[in-house]
């Protein structure tokens, strides 16, 4: 699916009325300016927005660059109303992918001031239609974006978990898979890690416990076998990202995409 036509689409319909009815018939200039301290994403993107309508858009900055307020990332020449037009759709990409770009790197600079080297991953909190952009920010901040859709891997639920009749049970369905798909599953307590660690599981999330309780459940995990991944996961926040920065191998945050902040940019006719 051409999902940035499908953007401009949903914005422009029948046309843009006030552009037409403002906006003169010439060529012109602009400038797309960052107004916070960020990591910039979706220039690639919003480039592409301007290019469809007719406009030249060069980056200034490479997508993933940490910029201070007042950096001009874009410089765009071309027909003043295509400009104008397409405005609002390449800087809502904008502000929401640097957005998640800027919380994950965030994230990133936390667990190592902690001196831990966890993996930060997003999560399937996406927003229905975006998630390949906001995987893509995520990447570009320097994490992981963990399944982009349900046939990356298996991952095992607490409701697949009671379909199946227990942890032992969903792992030996999931044993039948083809060697080359790992199998992740979440675990509340210590006998379901314990389990899950000694039927082969290659990942094990911890969801929704204490630090205290992430780091008890990986010893037990590590101890079985060392090389089973640990992940940490449940309403972790950067607030409390430093409570378990040293509790697991990877640690999963939904608030990446689904409470991120966005980021300001002005776009400016010269």
């Amino acid at each position: 699916m051409d999902w940035i036509q499908q953007f401009l689409d949903e914005d422009i319909r029948s046309g843009d009325i006030t552009t037409r009815m403002l906006v003169p018939d010439i060529d012109g200039k602009a400038v797309i300016t960052c107004e916070d301290d960020a990591i910039v994403a979706g220039l690639e993107e919003a480039v592409d927005v301007f290019s469809r309508m007719d406009a030249i858009a060069e980056k200034k900055v490479k997508d993933g660059t940490r910029v201070k307020p007042g950096t001009v990332v874009m410089e765009i020449d071309g027909p003043l109303r295509s400009i104008t037009t397409c405005e609002r759709v390449a800087l809502n990409m904008m502000m929401r992918m640097s957005g998640i770009a800027t919380a994950t790197d965030d994230a990133t600079r936390i667990c190592r001031v902690k001196g831990s080297t966890a993996v930060i991953a997003g999560t399937r909190k996406t927003t229905p239609g975006f998630r390949r952009f906001e995987k893509k920010a995520i990447v570009l901040g320097g994490g992981d974006p963990h399944r982009y859709g349900l046939d990356d891997l298996i991952l095992i639920k607490d409701n697949h978990i009671k379909a199946a009749g227990g942890v032992a049970e969903a792992m030996e369905i999931a044993m039948e898979a083809p060697f080359s798909m790992k199998i992740e599953i979440e675990v509340e307590n210590k006998k379901d890690a314990e389990i899950a660690a000694k039927c082969g599981a290659d990942i094990i999330m911890i969801d929704n416990q204490s630090p205290e309780t992430t780091v008890e459940i990986r010893d037990i995990v590590k101890s079985i076998d060392g090389s089973i991944k640990v992940e940490a996961s449940g309403n972790i926040t950067l607030d409390s990202l430093g409570d378990y920065a040293n509790s697991a191998d990877i640690i999963s945050m939904g608030c990446l995409t689904h409470s991120v902040k966005s980021v300001r940019f002005s776009l400016d006719i010269e």
